[in-house]
């Protein structure tokens, strides 16, 4: 149940990051990395059968931390 949730999350991450593609690519330039994000969005939304677990919580412990650190400073800068 928590893999699901945690997928289900980084879905919903990689869908607005590529919704902000579309409308101001200012704000996108500011998050690291944001292709690999909405890349691994894609596979996790359309490859499921392929999602390797141990990626997945590479991604919670190495990237998700930037991530909530840059959105952040954006919130507040």
């Amino acid at each position: 149940m928590a893999q699901a949730a945690v997928e289900r999350k980084f879905e919903i991450i990689g869908e607005a990051l590529n919704r902000i593609s579309g409308s101001d690519a200012a704000i996108l330039q500011r998050i690291s990395d944001y292709q690999r994000i909405i890349g691994f969005r894609n596979v996790i939304s359309h490859g499921y059968d392929v999602v390797d677990l141990e990626i997945v919580w590479d991604a919670v412990r190495n990237y998700l931390p930037v991530l909530i650190r840059e959105v952040e400073e954006l919130l507040t800068g």
